[in-house]
């Protein structure tokens, strides 16, 4: 039997990588990721040319990166003293930004997936302090526990979770929001979230893959990111891609135009939209 293209959801953070590798390899790139490359292995390049669809929306991906660590840079300034890493994939942050020595970051994701990338990274040195927790997040006992032991050892914690509500249910994402929002330290969180439109487009363009490998696209909240006021979070800031794309270069010719239209972050309905939110917990 042939194995399949993408085997499992871990199969995802090797194709990110390969995105993150070609970017560091521009003259003009938005970041440098040079451990990408070596992390992404064969696989994630025969899952990127296989994709040719969604190979076409790597400006999509590079942003999402580009965003997220403004994001963080901006709350690490800010006195944030722990970063929570929830699906932290292949993600080398640690290792490529200028953080500093005493930030605690902690990575979460599942047991495979952690255990090839310390393989890979053996010998290399982070710029702080990294702690790797092998937990499937949808074990909701052990999930909050970790969260509570995070919690009470830390002052002001930003939590990442790129890439990952997409594939989790709207009840999963309700949950996985109170969790969070539930403890005082947790100030703030990083997330992506996609329009009805923009996942209809996206399972069109390569989704089935995905839904064989048992990670189908779920989350997209015809509210967009004011969803998450319901569950203790205001957003701090959204960035549309596509407009954040824009001031940065990377639109391709032919969204351009679509570039100098009037930035729209909130409900968004059938018009393909995704955002890269900056969440504060709420203190009510």
């Amino acid at each position: 039997m042939t194995e399949p293209l993408i085997r499992n959801i871990s199969d995802t953070a090797r194709w990110a990588a390969v995105f993150r590798a070609q970017e560091t390899e521009r003259p003009d790139a938005l970041f440098r990721d040079p451990l990408a490359r070596r992390l992404a292995g064969e696989r994630g390049q025969q899952i990127a040319t296989a994709m040719t669809m969604h190979t076409k929306n790597a400006w999509s991906w590079v942003m999402r990166t580009h965003v997220v660590d403004q994001y963080i840079e901006r709350q690490l300034a800010g006195g944030v003293d722990t970063i929570l890493n929830l699906a932290a994939g292949l993600d080398t942050r640690p290792y490529r930004m200028a953080v500093p020595s005493t930030l605690r970051w902690i990575e979460v994701d599942l047991p495979e997936l952690l255990a090839y990338k310390e393989q890979m990274l053996k010998g290399e040195k982070p710029r702080c302090k990294v702690e790797r927790i092998a937990l499937d997040l949808a074990d909701v006992a052990r999930r909050r526990a970790l969260f509570t032991q995070v919690g009470a050892s830390s002052k002001r914690v930003m939590i990442v979770s790129e890439g990952l509500l997409i594939y989790l249910s709207p009840d999963d994402v309700g949950v996985l929001a109170t969790d969070l929002a539930k403890q005082p330290t947790f100030r703030y969180w990083v997330l992506d979230v996609v329009s009805p439109g923009l996942m209809e487009m996206l399972r069109k363009e390569g989704g089935a893959e995905l839904e064989r490998a048992g990670a189908p696209f779920k989350f997209a909240p015809p509210e967009g990111p004011d969803i998450f006021r319901r569950y203790g979070w205001r957003p701090l800031e959204v960035q549309s891609t596509l407009k954040a794309a824009h001031r940065a270069g990377r639109l391709p010719w032919p969204l351009k135009l679509f570039g100098f239209f009037p930035e729209m972050n909130g409900a968004q309905g059938k018009r393909p939209w995704g955002g890269l939110c900056l969440m504060e917990r709420s203190s009510e």
